[in-house]
C-alpha cells in the first residue's frame, strides 16, 4: 500500500468535537472537508472557511485522512463501511482515524476490514473537550501500524495538540481511551456528590468551588465542571448520556476480563438514575440534580431565571 504524503484531511461528524478539530486545521492551513448530516453545521463549517462535503463518499474521493468523530460504534461502523462509507470510496493508501470512545475489541476487526480494501486505521480516540478542540490542542490516544502513522505524515497535528502513540496494532488507543472515561466519570460523578454534600451542610457553594479548586481535594473534572452548576447552567457540552455509554463499555470490558470496578459501577448507576429523570440530555455534571432531587437541596439558578 501507498504511504504517499497527505495533504488533504476530512472530519466526519461536525459537533462540539469534531468542528473544533476541523476549524482548527482550517486555522493552520490545512485543506479540510467536512461532512455532518446536520444543514446547520454544513454551513457554519463552509462559513469558518471550510469544504462542506454533500457526503461521505464525496468527501473520501477528496481526503487523504479522515477522521471520524461520530457519537458510537454503530454510527462509526456506518460510516465506514455502509453503502456510501468510505472503505468503498477512499483512495489505496488513505488514513481514517477513528475517535468515538468504543469497545477495545472492535479497532483491530475494523483495522483487519480496512486493511483488505488497501486503507489504513489509526485507532485514535481523543480527550480535551469542546474547549481544546476550538484551540486544536486535542490529545489523541492513538495506536496502529507504523504504516498508518507514514501514510497519515503530520496531518495529526493539524487537530491536536498531542499525540500519543502507544502501539502497533489497534485497540491499544481505545484501551487508554477507556481508562481515561472511567477516571472522568467517577471523577465528575464525585464532584456532584461533593458539592450536594457541602451545599446540604451550609456551605456557600461558590466558596467551597474557591477552596476546592486551591486545595488537595481538587481534580480537572471537579474545576472544569462545577462553575456548570454554580451557573445553573447545564447546556450539554458532554451529556449524561455520553457517560451511560462510556461507563457501560468501562464495565462490560471489565466484567471480560473478570476485573471488580466498584467504583465505576457505583458512579454508572448515578449517571442512569439521572438520564431515569428525564436529565439524560443534559450535561453530565446534572448529576447533582439527583443528589438535590434526594435531598431536597436549593441549587444555584441559571441567571435571568426565577428560581
Amino acid at each position: 500500500m501507498s504511504t504517499h504524503t497527505p495533504r488533504t484531511l476530512g472530519v466526519i461528524g461536525l459537533g462540539s468535537m469534531g468542528m473544533g478539530a476541523a476549524c482548527s486545521a482550517v486555522r493552520q492551513g490545512t485543506p479540510t472537508w467536512g461532512f455532518d448530516p446536520r444543514p446547520e453545521a454544513l454551513a457554519a463549517f463552509g462559513e469558518a472557511g471550510g469544504h462542506p462535503a454533500g457526503s461521505v463518499a464525496e468527501l473520501a474521493a477528496k481526503c487523504d485522512v479522515v477522521l471520524v468523530l461520530v457519537v458510537n460504534a454503530a454510527q462509526t461502523e456506518q460510516v465506514l463501511f455502509g453503502e456510501q462509507g468510505l472503505a468503498t470510496h477512499l483512495k489505496p493508501g488513505s488514513v481514517v482515524v477513528t475517535s468515538a470512545t468504543v469497545d477495545p475489541a472492535l479497532p483491530p476487526v475494523w483495522e483487519r476490514r480496512l486493511e483488505e480494501k488497501g486503507l489504513w486505521l489509526i485507532d485514535g480516540p481523543v480527550s480535551g473537550g469542546s474547549k481544546k478542540a476550538a484551540a486544536g490542542q486535542m490529545t489523541v490516544m492513538a495506536s496502529g501500524k507504523p504504516e498508518a502513522f507514514a501514510a497519515a505524515g503530520k496531518l495529526l497535528d493539524a487537530f491536536a495538540g498531542k499525540v500519543y502513540r502507544l502501539g502497533d496494532q489497534a485497540g491499544v488507543g481505545s484501551t487508554v481511551k477507556m481508562v481515561n472515561q472511567h477516571l472522568a466519570g467517577v471523577h465528575i460523578a464525585t464532584a456532584c456528590e461533593a458539592m450536594a454534600l457541602g451545599i446540604k451542610a451550609g456551605a456557600d457553594p461558590r466558596q467551597l468551588y474557591e477552596v476546592i479548586t486551591n486545595a488537595a481535594g481538587n481534580s480537572w473534572m471537579f474545576e472544569n465542571r462545577v462553575p456548570h452548576i454554580l451557573e445553573g447552567d447545564y447546556t450539554p457540552l458532554s451529556a449524561v448520556n455520553i457517560f451511560v455509554k462510556d461507563l457501560g463499555i468501562v464495565l462490560d470490558a471489565a466484567r471480560a476480563l473478570k476485573f471488580p470496578l466498584p467504583l465505576a459501577a457505583a458512579a454508572h448507576q448515578l449517571y442512569l438514575s439521572t438520564a431515569a429523570m428525564g436529565l439524560g440530555s443534559e450535561d453530565d455534571s446534572a448529576v447533582v440534580k439527583y443528589y438535590a432531587a434526594l435531598a431536597g437541596l436549593e441549587l444555584p439558578a441559571l441567571k435571568g431565571n426565577l428560581p
